[in-house]
Order: C-alpha cells, then sequence, then structure tokens
C-alpha cells in the first residue's frame, strides 16, 4: 500500500485481536510518532505502552477513576475491561513545556498529529487501530495516576492489534463541502 492509499482509505477499526505490533514493526510504529509536527523541537509527547499486565494495570486505574467519580456499577465493572478490546494501547500524553512560542494548544495538536502517525504506521505495517478518548482521557484521577500536572493532557487511547474483520470501503466525501479555494 502506499502512503496515498494509505491516507485515502484511513479508517479505525473497533474489533482487535492478538498479535500485537512488536519488534521493528512496533519501533516504526514508534519513530513515526516521533516525526510530528513539533515546533520548536520541545518533544511534548509521552506514550505509555500498555501491554499484557500493563493492560491490566490500565484497566485498573480506569476503575479505580471510574469509583472515585461516582459512576454507576456497571461503568465501574466495565472499566477494568476496556483496555482489553485490543492486544496494546498506547496512551498517548502531552507534557506541556512552557514556550513563548508555542503554546499549549499546538503542543497538543503535536501530540494528536503523532497518534494519527503511529496508527497509519500501524495500517502500513498489517495492523489496525482506533484511537479512542472519552471521558477517561479527560479524568483527573487518571491524569493523576500518570503523574500528570495540571496543564498536562491525556490525549487519547490508541488502541493496536489485528484486526477482526475486513475493512468496509467508505464512500468517497464530496471536498467542495469543506474546502474553500481563495484565487
Amino acid at each position: 500500500m502506499n502512503a496515498l492509499d494509505l491516507l485515502l482509505t484511513r479508517s479505525s477499526q473497533p474489533k482487535l485481536q492478538a498479535p500485537a505490533p512488536a519488534g521493528d514493526v512496533l519501533e516504526n510504529i514508534k519513530q513515526a510518532a516521533l516525526r510530528a509536527p513539533d515546533h520548536a523541537s520541545l518533544k511534548p509527547w509521552e506514550f505509555v505502552v500498555c501491554t499484557g499486565e500493563g493492560l491490566q494495570r490500565l484497566g485498573q486505574i480506569l476503575q479505580d477513576s471510574a469509583i472515585a467519580e461516582g459512576k454507576e456499577q456497571e461503568s465501574i465493572d466495565r472499566a477494568l475491561q476496556l483496555p482489553h478490546r485490543a492486544p496494546m494501547v498506547i496512551v498517548a500524553i502531552t507534557r506541556y513545556t512552557e514556550h513563548p512560542k508555542v503554546p499549549q494548544f499546538e503542543q497538543t495538536q503535536s501530540t494528536a498529529c503523532a497518534v494519527q502517525a503511529m496508527q497509519m504506521a500501524a495500517v502500513a505495517q498489517g495492523f489496525q487501530g482506533i484511537w479512542r478518548t472519552g471521558s477517561y482521557a479527560q479524568s483527573a484521577y487518571v491524569k493523576s495516576a500518570f503523574g500528570l500536572a495540571e496543564q498536562d493532557e491525556i490525549v487519547g487511547f490508541l488502541y493496536l492489534g489485528t484486526s477482526c474483520l475486513k475493512a468496509m470501503p467508505k464512500p468517497k466525501i464530496d471536498s467542495a463541502k469543506y474546502f474553500t479555494t481563495w484565487s
């Protein structure tokens, strides 16, 4: 698959199974993240790769968050299993660095670009993924469990693995609805 086909056929795959990326494939995914646009080379990212027991640890953080935030029992029970929807979850974090020319939102956007790059690198190597956010990405409890400062952010959880489903073709989108040309 060439780069253009990769970008034009991108879609999220929510049903993932083992195997997860490993070895050189995983290293390529990591290196793709580190090539994201990064004004002033601040490298505002931190990525926590969860597999095996790490998925259980992440699930425990999510469950403890659900308890601390007074969620219903169904949500508390479900939280422990959320990371197990894939054999790998990469937690994408922006660790904000104060800089006179690079505001916080730009550093967060840099991390978001890194997540997109990781997903595309995974797909290019035969794996699939889905980028999830939700209330746990915004949870003060979860942020604290990862040792984040108040201004830091969890940009999302990138679930990676092997797709259980065949990707369905998506219809072409009319670009004229979203692009205006000034000539």
